[in-house]
Formats: structure tokens, sequence, C-alpha cells
């Protein structure tokens, strides 16, 4: 029994000392159950700040978070230029509103002026004369042209 000991203790400091240096993925908690542990619940290993490996990543990192920046900051200048292009569209769109119904309000007064003049200017249809009967009650004794 010592020596089965001794072995399995000879094999688990080898363990530990081969895995010691590797960074190891751990899980948060302990959720059981079996379920495999998703990456974003692992703890991640610490790296060493002055290791070239951080360095990089951190690198990496701000490039991404400024690049990042630029492009929020790109596209709220966007919007703001397009809202600032629809309100002036929409300031000339009421110009035009406003142009066109004064003309319309014009155009409407001169029809209703010219459709009264003619309403006025028409005189009710007088019965039908033909010229007989204009020589037939013409009794003034000049009827040269009637026959």
């Amino acid at each position: 029994n010592s020596k089965q000991i001794q072995q399995w203790s000879d094999v688990y400091c080898v363990h530990i000392l081969r895995t010691r240096d590797v960074p190891q993925l751990v899980p948060v908690s302990s959720g059981g159950g079996g379920k495999a542990t998703p990456p974003s619940k692992m703890k991640k290993p610490i790296l060493d700040k002055e290791s070239d490996e951080y360095r990089q990543r951190r690198e990496r990192n701000n490039l991404a978070v400024k690049k990042s920046r630029m492009r929020s900051k790109q596209k709220a200048q966007d919007t703001q230029q397009r809202v600032n292009e629809l309100k002036e569209e929409n300031e000339r769109l009421e110009a035009k509103i406003k142009l066109l119904s004064k003309e319309l309000s014009v155009l409407k007064d001169l029809f209703l002026e010219h459709a009264h003049n003619l309403a006025d200017n028409v005189q009710p249809p007088a019965a039908a004369v033909t010229p007989g009967d204009l020589c037939n009650n013409n009794n003034s004794g000049n009827n040269n042209n009637c026959q």
C-alpha cells in the first residue's frame, strides 16, 4: 500500500509540475448538473502585465476601442448632418406650400371674379324671333325688306 501511495504521489507531483505554468480555464461557479460552462463564465488566466502577450492584447484592445469610438462618433455626425439636411428641406417645402397656397387663393379669386362678370353680362334668353316676325310687328311702314 505504501508503494502504491508513493507512486500515486509521484504521478500527482509530476502532473502538478507540468500544469503549473499552463494557464487553466476554471468555472466561476460550480453549477453542477454536468452541463458545460460557457466560455463567458470561465475565469480567464491572469497575464503578467510585463509580458509581451499582455502588451499586445492591450494594444489590440486599445485600437479596437479607438476604432469603435471613431465609428460611433462618425455615425452620430452623419445622423446629425442628415437631420440638418432634412430640416432645411422641410423649411423649403413649407415655404413652397405657403407660396402655392397664396397662388391658389389669387387664382380662385380671379376665377370667381371672372365668373361673376360673365353672369352679369349674360342676359336671359329672349323668345325666338324670326325675320318674318320683325316684318309683321313693324308698323312703321318701312317694309322694304319684308315680302
